[in-house]
């Protein structure tokens, strides 16, 4: 992802998450803090999907739509922040290709997992990916903030 896809991602992000939208502002702010975790589904036009992922600590995530100073500084896995598809980019299997790349790129970098906070009633999506929920002390409040259907998940790397 450069600085120049987020427009196209916002625009991804408020069709994908239309409960969940999250401003420009915090796009730009995952891409300055950590563009290693930053990923776009694009060919030769605008972006058609991304992936947007941290360090983070392990049992927490970030509040919705907001900007963060700064990553921990005792991160303990992979915080998988975000992954959205423009309906017109969905299907043959480009998801499961970014999850397995992102897995790859954390376990070359040391992490020992992913976590993510699964909405819209995706859970069953991402158990498919190897995440397994986990029921996490104290995230409970602020799972609350994602929905009634959000669960917390972590996917454990080799």
């Amino acid at each position: 992802m450069r600085p120049d896809d987020i427009e196209a991602v916002v625009n991804v992000a408020r069709v994908s998450f239309p409960d969940h939208f999250e401003d420009q502002a915090c796009f730009e702010n995952r891409l300055a803090l950590y563009p290693r975790g930053c990923f776009v589904l694009a060919d030769d036009g605008p972006a058609k999907g991304y992936l947007i992922a941290y360090p983070w600590r392990d049992a927490s995530a970030p509040p919705l739509n907001t900007v963060i100073e700064g990553l921990p500084a005792e991160p303990t896995l992979i915080y998988l922040h975000d992954l959205a598809l423009h309906p017109e980019a969905r299907g043959g299997g480009v998801t499961g290709a970014i999850v397995e790349r992102l897995a790859d790129q954390a376990t070359e970098d040391g992490w020992p997992a992913i976590a993510l906070v699964a909405v819209n009633d995706a859970a069953r999506f991402w158990s498919r990916h190897g995440f397994e929920p986990v029921e996490a002390e104290g995230m409970a409040e602020k799972l609350a903030s994602y929905g009634d259907d959000a669960r917390y998940m972590v996917r454990p790397l080799a």
